[in-house]
């Protein structure tokens, strides 16, 4: 089987508002690459209704069947997905499958945003972000200070998708369009390659709230594994309620674990239940037989779906501070669009961001990223801490 590279990705684009966007990917098969591909969509906004998966272990044929927004770059989408597509134009020999070399790459640049502004507002933090996310550059690190005389320091660390932000041209535009948002409030602008001390993951040490440590019982969530129906594979069902990035959210347990999908699809139903069967088998080809295997897996999709982010406000002395925690996938990869989302939610509540720390905390046998966020003193008076909480959890999980 064979196919042009430029093919390998399709996208039919919906006819009217309220359609459905049809995304097609037709490639040789890798272990994770449903978790690449829904990683990608999750990072454009976009949310998956409905989709078809099937392999046969050297070759796969993925459908989405996405809900698009106006402001949606089709073009860039499709780039982006050919990105993580193994190459087609290698004879069959020649093609490398389930290799953990075969998808290795060596780590971004880290790069330092450094720029003074006159004054804060509510909602600059978010305008900044929105600017990066459409540059394509990826926050790692946050560091907001407000100067007693108003003015404002930001200090972010980036990455750049397009991995082009060492050159002057792609420099001069970062700036250019954050200039373009901040207009005269704008001071100065620097950026530069970040100092080794900074690009090794930050490793946090500060106290986690049991809201944040605790796991939450997932039992009302009907998680089944079936190895009566197929011969060669265990059958996996699912049925929850629908959320933002739920698709994300099971294949990348699934590519922690090393389990391969053969055949699945899923779809959202009546009342914003998400119904998904899926058709795997260990990474030995086997099913999925050992019982003590099944009940971890299980518990541990159950335990990703009731709760695939954790939220918590506190005290933070006499201050009021925001926790945001979500799992990392085990090549070090965090979630898409959390402190994008974060910070739209507390600018919805007219709350400024006086500071945002984030880092990496071990919580049990795994890695999460968790982001901390303090928010002005005098905006929080105004706002029930429970009202926060709602309001970030609600925007974090697609629910209106």
């Amino acid at each position: 089987m064979g196919i042009l590279a430029d093919d390998a990705v399709l996208i039919k684009e919906a006819e009217k508002a309220g359609d459905r966007t049809l995304v097609t990917v037709n490639c040789p098969d890798k272990t994770g690459l449903g978790c690449d591909l829904c990683r990608i969509i999750l990072l454009f906004g976009l949310s998956i209704a409905k989709g078809d998966v099937s392999t046969d272990g050297k070759w796969c044929y993925l459908v989405f069947w996405v809900v698009g927004k106006p402001t949606t770059r089709w073009d860039l989408l499709r780039e982006r997905l050919l990105e993580v597509c193994p190459p087609c134009t290698l004879p069959m020999p020649e093609i490398y499958y389930f290799r953990p070399e075969f998808q290795e790459s060596k780590p971004p640049k880290v790069f330092l945003l450094k720029f003074w502004c006159t004054f804060d507002r509510t909602g600059l933090l978010h305008d900044v972000t929105k600017v990066l996310c459409d540059l394509e550059l990826t926050v790692k690190r946050v560091k907001v200070f407000t100067a007693p005389d108003g003015t404002v320091m930001d200090l972010l660390f980036v990455t750049d998708t397009r991995e082009l932000l060492h050159t002057k041209k792609r420099q001069e535009e970062t700036k250019s369009q954050l200039k373009v948002m901040l207009g005269d409030n704008i001071i100065s602008f620097e950026i530069e390659l970040a100092g080794h001390e900074v690009t090794a993951t930050p490793q946090g040490s500060a106290f986690l709230p049991p809201a944040i440590t605790d796991d939450v019982d997932g039992s009302f969530i009907s998680v089944t594994l079936d190895n009566q129906l197929s011969p060669s594979h265990t059958l996996i069902q699912i049925c929850c309620q629908d959320h933002k990035g739920l698709i994300y959210d099971i294949m990348r347990t699934l590519k922690d674990y090393n389990i391969q999908i053969s055949y699945g699809r899923f779809s959202v139903k009546a009342k914003e239940k998400y119904e998904v069967d899926l058709f795997v088998m260990q990474g030995d080809g086997k099913k999925i037989v050992d019982l003590e295997k099944q009940k971890v897996l299980c518990s541990r999709l159950r335990m990703e779906l009731v709760r695939p982010l954790r939220v918590e406000v506190m005290s933070r002395g006499p201050d009021t501070e925001l926790l945001v925690a979500n799992p990392v996938e085990l090549v070090g990869k965090g979630r898409p669009l959390v402190f994008y989302d974060v910070t739209l939610a507390i600018t919805s509540l007219n709350i400024r961001i006086f500071s945002v720390e984030i880092a990496r905390h071990r919580i049990h046998d795994r890695e999460w990223e968790v982001y901390r966020v303090l928010l002005d003193e005098g905006d929080t008076t105004l706002v029930p801490r429970s009202t926060i909480k709602e309001c970030v959890v609600k925007n974090l999980m697609g629910w209106e």
